[in-house]
């Protein structure tokens, strides 16, 4: 039996092609965004998922560095490190702020930490060259994407630090670049202040720049104890906000990157509800095209499902080319963008078998014009 979806698209080839790659790009558009929503995801849970820690020691009534100021005393670790589940603890700062090179301006996150510490911070599979910080001053290791080179010194405050290594995919929650220093260079950049600054705090009585303040206490727990158990002594002891590793993650992930999750959520959606909608009248304009032909094909008794059958296997083979180019748009432009990109493969087929169904549903306009189409028209000049 003759094909009449072949016949149909092969008499119009070049402008079903361009057609199925015009809806591809829209759905290529689509899948970034979702893309964009999985990098987003994916960011927020960078940085607390390489730190090797199972809990997070961060100032009372506060919800912690990453989503408020939170500040504690360095020398806490030395408390919660007795505390009976500990093995060890130590101390971290994050500081975020701008920075420039020849390259171009970006922000970055620093995050401070001790190099003699028993907490692994830099995760050593994302650390593609150079080596891991072992000095206690003026070493610095950065993200490839700062485009910074081993060996280099970059000045920050009033000090160079040369460039001992380069990671990899190492981002904040917010996509800023990481940077690592010392904890003690961290200090001394986050409160060593100008000469002016010193003299004006001086007249009013206030003298000492650090005062050994840090962001949170990070520790790990010895195997075989309960660590949501560890964590409510340790809060119960020391008068802090403790969270579990999971419960930071959750906590990143419900309150600090929510609204813009959301926000892309719904543009996702309104972009699916769009193309589901411009298929459609695709659809239903090439239904109309053809209404003479349609008419010709029910006067020499060609049945309406036939026909109809013809019109659903167009739809389905425009999703199907639409889907193959919106996935090749989608993964050209991915590499553009100044934050991650996350394109999964399961996204793509939910979003195909999504369109597919919608788009055989909404062929169900061309099918009824079909339908009603008088053979008589066929004749009628």
């Amino acid at each position: 039996m003759i094909n009449l979806a072949y016949k149909d698209i092969s008499h119009s080839l070049g402008k079903f092609l361009v057609t199925a790659i015009g809806v591809g790009a829209l759905l290529g558009i689509v899948v970034t965004m979702i893309g964009v929503y999985r990098g987003m995801v994916f960011d927020a849970k960078v940085l607390v998922t390489d730190i090797k820690t199972d809990i997070w020691v961060v100032q009372q009534d506060t919800l912690g560095p990453f989503a408020q100021t939170s500040k504690v005393h360095e020398d806490l670790k030395n408390q919660i490190s007795y505390q009976d589940g500990i093995k060890y603890a130590e101390a971290i700062t994050f500081q975020t702020f701008q920075m420039e090179n020849k390259y171009g301006d970006f922000k970055v996150m620093l995050v401070g930490y001790d190099p003699f510490g028993k907490i692994e911070v830099i995760n050593k599979s994302k650390l593609i060259e150079g080596r891991v910080l072992k000095k206690q001053h003026f070493e610095i290791v950065v993200s490839k994407k700062t485009n910074y080179k081993l060996g280099e010194y970059i000045t920050l405050g009033r000090n160079k630090f040369k460039v001992v290594g380069l990671t990899e995919d190492t981002v904040s929650n917010g996509g800023d670049f990481l940077i690592f220093t010392s904890l003690k260079d961290a200090a001394i950049l986050q409160f060593t202040y100008t000469n002016e600054r010193i003299r004006s705090d001086e007249k009013r009585g206030i003298k000492g720049s650090n005062p050994h303040l840090v962001n949170a206490i990070i520790a790990k727990v010895k195997d075989g104890y309960n660590i949501k158990s560890v964590a409510l002594n340790i809060e119960k002891t020391t008068h802090k906000k403790v969270f579990t590793k999971d419960e930071q993650i959750n906590l990143l992930l419900q309150k600090v990157i929510k609204k813009s999750s959301k926000q892309i959520g719904m543009f996702t959606v309104i972009l699916i509800v769009v193309s589901i909608i411009i298929i459609a009248l695709i659809i239903y304009t090439m239904t109309l095209e053809k209404i003479k032909e349609i008419s010709i094909l029910k006067l020499i008794g060609i049945p309406n499902f036939t026909i109809a059958k013809m019109i659903i296997q167009e739809t389905v083979t425009l999703g199907v080319f639409a889907f193959i180019s919106g996935n090749i748009f989608a993964y050209i432009i991915s590499g553009g963008f100044p934050k991650r990109i996350v394109l999964l493969l399961q996204d793509s087929i939910a979003l195909f078998i999504v369109i597919l169904i919608s788009s055989i549903f909404a062929s169900l306009f061309g099918i009824y014009k079909v339908i009603k189409t008088d053979p008589a028209q066929a004749i009628g000049g």
